[in-house]
Parts: C-alpha cells; structure tokens; sequence
C-alpha cells in the first residue's frame, strides 16, 4: 500500500471513527478480532472475548501469546493511527510482564508513546480486564519507524 493510501485511510478512519479498515491492513490483528474504541482523544483497544483463544481450559484464561500478540498489534495500530508514520511499523523488540491471569472476558489495551525519534519509537502498553487500574500485563516495545 502506498503511502499517500495509508495517510488517506487514517484519516479517513478518524473522520468516521472506524478503524476497521487499518485493522484489516494486518491479518494477525484481523484474526484476534482486535477492536478500537475513540474516546475523546485515547484510544483503548478492545479483544472481545473467544473461545479459540484459551490457553488453559480449566480456569479458563488467554493463552499468553495472544495477550503479547494482541499488546503488540494495539502499540502497532496506535503508532499508525496517531504519529503520522506513513507506513506500518515495524518491531524491534518487545518486553512484557504478566502480572495476573487473563481470564475469559473482553480484555483491553491503552498505549502510550514514551518517545518517537526519527527511526524509532518507544512505547508502553497496559493490558486489563475488569478495571484498568488492576492490569493483567505490561509491556515495553520499540518499533522502527524510518522508512523501510
């Protein structure tokens, strides 16, 4: 896709608050089913809650390479969706903290972009379930993001 068709996407996904477009642009972030929701000028990603997801039966919870995949894709998604990059990120490395279980229920996402240089960005990312004050993982990611 080229760049000026990505610029066009975003703002267009802004102007009518559906994200599903750029989300469709990554078929991993397709397939979790990932989600996001505008509020005001945050953005929170939403994973709804699916079967297939389940890495241990019996308490249920998520398996916790979809709850990294899912943090992963949302930092993606934020950094394309809010600091102009023109084109899709790519991951440098990534560094998370599993702090409870991810139970079988909506989880969601909020990023924060620590710093954005010319080649790369840095970028932390809360997962929670029922309250964002009590997260079930943390994270740390750094993306390239000069042109590819």
């Amino acid at each position: 896709m080229s760049t000026l068709n990505l610029n066009e996407l975003v703002r267009q996904a802004h102007e009518q608050n559906d994200y599903d477009p750029l989300i469709s642009l990554i078929p991993y972030a397709k397939l979790l089913g990932i989600e996001c929701l505008r509020l005001g000028d945050d953005m929170v990603f939403r994973l709804p809650a699916n079967q297939d997801c389940i890495g241990n039966p019996t308490l249920p919870a998520l398996h916790g390479g979809v709850i990294a995949g899912f943090m992963e894709h949302s930092a993606m998604l934020h950094l394309l969706m809010f600091m102009g990059i023109p084109h899709l990120p790519k991951i440098i490395d990534f560094s998370i903290d599993y702090l409870r279980a991810g139970h079988y229920r909506d989880t969601f996402v909020q990023c924060q972009v620590w710093r954005q240089g010319r080649r790369v960005a840095n970028v932390a990312i809360t997962a929670w379930q029922t309250t964002q004050t009590e997260p079930i993982a943390t994270a740390r990611a750094h993306f390239k993001v000069d042109e590819p």
